[in-house]
């Protein structure tokens, strides 16, 4: 009779498989530290009058993130550059007319949260170049071609420091005086916990480590006499795979200045399919990108721990961009459509690496971009640029930001599916979240261990809309194609 019974549960055991996704809510892991984030880069469509303006800063506010990296970027100099000429005949050419309605619409939307700014575009006549730079008259003309020089015509880079400390005083300290010594007022008094040091150094000025940290020390000496409650970010570099050494020279501290902080550094990934790619390719592109682009992560993480343990990390700069963006500004150019399936896989690929970002223990995840359009990277952008309502892209990040914080305890998962990604987190109050992402476009079915209360989804069939809630009450959930989705569980006492 026993070994009847014995028999009986075994068969009935075997009948029942085990759950899909096992999560250990009693084995900590790691404390996250990670903010879930973005970048806004000027360009047109941000300026007061265009047809997404209101709507995209309303947006902005609403989203109430932290960490938000603001880049007034190289493509439009008249909207980058505070002072296009250098000191001459007894005059200067400062001029924050076209910079100020963005920037400070930017300050406006995200008061009460903390922004890392990076006017990233230093004045060329700063460098020593054959002739002087012929700029667009028209504002919203895009400009490709004039960062030019390599070599600061101040090698001692005092004249760079000086531009810097005048912009962040124009915008903290209600002014400054200039070359002249004639005082320009601004009556802006912001506070900027952040200042990010250049932008893509590697590209550029094609800059050298050594380069890089001389001009990051005259930079920062020289905003810290006039902020010095300001932070810094530094390096920034576009390709981090491809410099190992800016890395190693600029994290050694006997590389620096005496007294120069090295509060965070920064890089940037983007994942690109292949020029004739199908769509039905792109997520095992996609994703496997993003695998190789942790590896590093890891690598850049075990050089920052070695010489600056101290420093923080900012990934601030996350995203996919269409091979067709880089023919963009070419005469005759016609843009592909961009379907709605790419928004929703972009969006779970930033919801796959900031996973990954968490669990390694990166201080900011930022996706890029709030607003791009034809002529600035259109498949970047977060927003529809015709009327500004965010994509899909934006609703992930909503997401994320609502669901997960600094200070949730990491818990072990066990995961038997090889193509949706799970992290597991407990929050201040005891509240148990699952965050899952479905890495193909079609539906699956995920069972777990615990009963599952609510499920909160951004994927292909909600699109722009903002995440659907529903209730669950079931040990197992269906998740439509490239599903970025946040379960809760009963809360822990």
């Amino acid at each position: 009779m026993k070994f009847a019974l014995l028999a009986l549960f075994t068969v009935a055991s075997a009948a029942v498989p085990a759950p899909d996704i096992t999560v250990s809510w009693d084995k900590v892991e790691r404390v996250s530290n990670t903010t879930a984030t973005l970048q806004v880069v000027v360009n047109p469509l941000l300026r007061r009058g265009s047809r997404i303006h209101d709507r995209v800063f309303a947006e902005l506010k609403n989203l109430g993130a932290d960490a938000v990296r603001y880049v007034p970027w190289f493509p439009y100099p008249r909207l980058a550059i505070a002072e296009l000429n250098p000191p001459e005949d007894g005059r200067t050419s400062w001029d924050f007319t076209l910079l100020d309605p963005m920037t400070t619409d930017f300050l406006e939307a995200t008061k009460g949260h903390s922004v890392v700014l990076n006017f990233s575009t230093i004045p060329p006549w700063m460098f020593q170049i054959a002739k002087p730079i012929e700029y667009p008259q028209d504002p919203e003309q895009v400009s490709w071609d004039y960062l030019q020089g390599t070599e600061l015509r101040d090698p001692l880079g005092s004249e760079l420091g000086a531009y810097y400390a005048r912009l962040v005083s124009w915008y903290a300290r209600g002014g400054f005086t200039d070359e002249l010594g004639r005082e320009h007022r601004s009556g802006h008094h912001f506070s900027i916990p952040y200042w990010e040091v250049l932008n893509e150094p590697d590209l550029e000025h094609q800059m050298s480590a050594q380069q890089y940290t001389a001009r990051y020390d005259a930079i920062v000496s020289a905003i810290r006499a006039v902020s010095p409650g300001t932070k810094f970010v530094g390096l920034s570099l576009a390709f981090p795979g491809g410099s190992p050494e800016m890395f190693e020279y600029f994290l050694d501290h006997r590389n620096h200045k005496p007294g120069i902080p090295l509060d965070m550094i920064s890089y940037h990934f983007y994942a690109t399919p292949a020029e004739d790619e199908p769509p039905e390719a792109q997520p095992y592109t996609l994703f496997s990108e993003v695998d190789g682009f942790l590896n590093t992560v890891r690598f850049v993480e075990a050089i920052r721990k070695r010489l600056s343990p101290e420093t923080g990390t900012m990934i601030n700069e996350i995203g996919c961009i269409s091979t067709d963006d880089f023919g963009q500004n070419a005469p005759g150019h016609v843009m592909k459509p961009i379907p709605d399936s790419y928004w929703s896989l972009c969006g779970a690929v930033y919801a796959y690496a900031y996973g990954h970002l968490n669990a390694l223990g990166i201080d900011v995840a930022g996706e890029s971009q709030l607003v791009g359009y034809p002529s600035q990277f259109p498949s970047v952008s977060m927003v529809d640029w015709n009327t500004g309502a965010p994509n899909a892209r934006f609703r992930v990040l909503q997401l994320l930001k609502t669901n997960f914080v600094p200070g949730d305890r990491i818990v072990a998962v066990a995961n038997r599916l090889p193509t949706v990604y799970a992290l597991a987190c407990i929050g201040a109050g005891g509240e148990r979240k699952l965050l899952l992402v479905n890495e193909r476009d079609r539906d699956i079915d995920v069972s777990f261990g615990d009963r599952v209360k609510q499920m909160q989804s951004v994927d292909f069939t909600t699109r722009g809309a903002p995440a659907v809630s529903t209730p669950v009450d079931n040990t197992m959930v269906r998740l439509h194609g490239f599903a970025v989705a946040v379960l809760s569980f009963e809360t822990l006492e």
